[in-house]
């Protein structure tokens, strides 16, 4: 292959994977499988590695995350990041415009920016190199969160161009598309986790995470909007904002460079309409002006620059009525209510239906038949009730009381205690749970079976084909009854056959996952494979050997212990063995580097400051050693880091086990 045709073959790859990430990432429509994904991610690092020259800094390799932050460094920002005037109204912005008239004169321009509702960053640049990402903080100072801001797609590790400054910083916001957190709000809560409020709280919750491999599964976006150097480079903010999309930083297309205060207002009334049509949620817009020298001469209060301003449009809120609660019963039990109101227009789209989350919401609101609601879209993604209008209510009006029987099944309602949802335990008797079960068992995280999807599960349970999740691994027995299904062709049987065929090589870790046990989620089901090694062992283990495992709680343990406590459970378990599935977990042979931990038996517990608990449990078989699940008597040492469980310290204190460091581990097999 000619040189040009390695770089016309890098570059494409570079394209196509950027864009099954917006696709994944931006819509939550993947068009590709996972598998397919990484082997194209594995071919286009070889190029890379084999032709450093053509890299791309934006390529999709970059973005590895990994590492493990402990705490938080705090950084002191060389350039402080104040925060703008606010407004709500037309005249204070009138106000503001006559106020930098009186200072610089007619002759100015204004940069109008969409404001995003997401956490301020801060990326420092080096030789155009990223070395540093820190959070706003109090405005002088912020946390140094580098490590899991590498791992955001848009953000460039390395910049192109030949004009770019040696030393610089770029100020920008981070952020969820609202696809994405649907998805991964829906995924906490079916794993009994708090859902988060809005897609802000989601991304600044994310941006703090301790892991960098977690905070990429989350995925955030990046717009970058302000650049700070010693140097003046430019003459205006709107040519900075030009120059660095050239230099590989994403920057909105919706910036706008106009002449007057009308422009201005023109261009808020026509995104106060239209922002609820992006993918991502903004609050407002911001006005700068233009000319960085009228910036100087303009300057600063205390607290904000006099040359820019904010305008924050109020949430979207209407009056209409609640005409009845329904409940919604998800994979996992849990039973969600809904309020039913009378169709209304509320930003821009036609409202039937608000979140109430769950039965305090109810109490809280003091929710009545028939009352009329305020309902609100603002930084939520489902409108939701704010309040009732107390001055409407209907005389006599019976209050809404939360149901104490399933709505699909009518078994009792179970509530925990210090859980706020309402569960039904008929998980192998109740038809949403039961066809939720297995959607999630055949989903992309999961066993990925490619030829089934969410429709034609509920075909196949509506006509009792299917009824639990062994049932897929017999529908080769009833070819004929498949035929007779609409639109369900013989290549359609044969593609959906071989996905089936396929998923019985799936690993340990993602047939666990996908059996949808209550609060073992995607990493912890990792986890439990690695720790475990075998269904059998998970089935058996008691309490203490499942918290002995890394980041496994109590109520993780006590939910694993309930669904194996279930004969219906069990009996599953025996049919998919017998299907075939692979509920071991496959060991990879290490080549030794040394023998010097043969005999020694290591539990890794707590955060490391130089290497994950990955590493460490590499770096200890690597020479000899051997890692337990948990401890015990045979136990020869505890690799002890900080914020360690202390049920593990108790233990290990009570047993005599000796605690050693990481530099103590790495002494060792010097």
């Amino acid at each position: 292959m000619s040189i040009f045709a390695v770089k016309e073959q890098m570059d494409a790859l570079v394209a196509e994977l950027n864009q099954h990430t917006y696709n994944y990432y931006v819509l939550a429509m993947p068009t590709i499988a996972d598998y397919e994904f990484d082997k194209k991610l594995e071919q286009l690092a070889e190029l890379e590695k084999a032709h450093p020259e053509f890299a791309d800094p934006n390529s999709p390799t970059q973005k590895v995350g990994g590492d493990i932050t402990k705490n938080f460094v705090t950084v002191k920002h060389k350039w402080s990041m104040l925060s703008l005037g606010n407004t709500y109204n037309e005249q204070d912005l009138r106000d503001f415009d006559e106020r930098v008239r009186k200072a610089i004169g007619d002759d100015f321009e204004y940069v109008c920016e969409l404001k995003f509702d997401g956490l301020s960053i801060s990326l420092t640049y080096e030789n155009g190199v990223l070395v540093r990402a820190v959070t706003r903080g109090d405005g002088t100072q912020g946390d140094d969160v580098t490590n899991n801001i590498k791992t955001i797609h848009t953000i460039p590790h390395h910049l192109k161009g030949n004009d770019i400054p040696q030393v610089f910083e770029i100020r920008g916001e981070v952020f969820m598309h609202r696809a994405a957190f649907e998805r991964l709000n829906k995924e906490r809560e079916e794993l009994g986790e708090v859902a988060y409020a809005n897609p802000r709280n989601f991304a600044s919750g994310t941006v703090k995470m301790q892991d960098s491999k977690e905070v990429k599964k989350r995925p955030l976006d990046c717009f970058l909007y302000a650049l700070n150097s010693q140097n003046q480079l430019f003459k205006t903010h709107w040519e900075s904002l030009q120059t660095v999309k050239n230099w590989g930083f994403n920057v909105s297309e919706h910036s706008k460079l106009v002449n007057s205060i009308d422009d201005v207002l023109a261009f808020i009334a026509y995104w106060e309409e239209q922002r609820f049509k992006l993918s991502y949620d903004i609050d407002g817009i911001v006005i700068k002006v233009n000319s960085y020298a009228q910036q100087q001469e303009l300057g600063f209060t205390a607290k904000s620059p006099r040359w820019a301003i904010s305008y924050k449009y109020k949430a979207a809120e209407v009056q209409t009525v609640l005409e009845k609660v329904t409940y919604q019963v998800g994979r996992t039990g849990a039973v969600t209510p809904v309020a039913n109101l009378k169709p209304v227009l509320l930003a821009g789209t036609t409202v039937k239906r608000a979140t109430l989350h769950n039965a305090d919401e109810i109490l809280r609101l003091d929710l009545h038949e028939n009352d009329t609601v305020f309902v609100e879209k603002g930084g939520e993604i489902i409108p939701k009730i704010i309040k009732v209008n107390l001055n409407l209510r209907k005389p006599n009006s019976a209050p809404i009381v939360y149901l104490t029987n399933c709505p699909e099944c009518e078994t009792e309602l179970i509530r925990k205690e210090g859980e706020v949802a309402f569960y039904c335990q008929n998980d192998e008797g109740c038809p949403p749970q039961i066809v939720g079960k297995i959607q999630h068992f055949i989903g992309r995280k999961a066993m990925n079976i490619d030829g089934l999807g969410d429709e034609t599960i509920e075909t196949f349970y509506q006509r009792g084909l299917v009824k639990h999740i062994s049932d897929l691994y017999t529908l080769n027995e009833k070819a004929n009854e498949l035929k007779q299904i609409e639109r369900f062709g013989e290549r359609s049987i044969e593609n959906m056959l071989k996905g089936i065929e396929k998923s019985k090589e799936m690993p340990f870790e993602k047939v666990l996952f996908g059996l949808g046990i209550r609060y073992v989620g995607e990493t912890v089901a990792k986890k439990l494979a690695r720790g475990l090694k075998n269904i059998d062992n998970l089935i058996s283990a008691s309490v203490e050997e499942l918290t002995a495992v890394d980041e496994i709680g109590g109520r993780i343990a006590e939910s694993i212990q309930e669904y194996f406590s279930k004969a219906d459970h069990l009996q599953q378990i025996v049919l998919l063995k017998q299907a075939g599935l692979q509920f071991e977990v496959v060991e990879t042979e290490i080549l030794l580097q040394s023998d010097k931990l043969i005999g020694k038996t290591f539990v890794i517990s707590g955060v490391f400051e130089k290497h994950s608990r990955e590493e460490l449990k590499t770096i200890i078989e690597e020479n000899g050693g051997k890692i337990l699940s948990g401890i015990s008597a045979k136990l020869d040492f505890l690799v002890a880091g900080d914020n360690m469980g202390p049920s593990k310290l108790e233990k290990a204190t009570k047993l005599n086990v000796p605690l050693i460091s990481e530099d103590e581990l790495e002494k060792m097999i010097e």
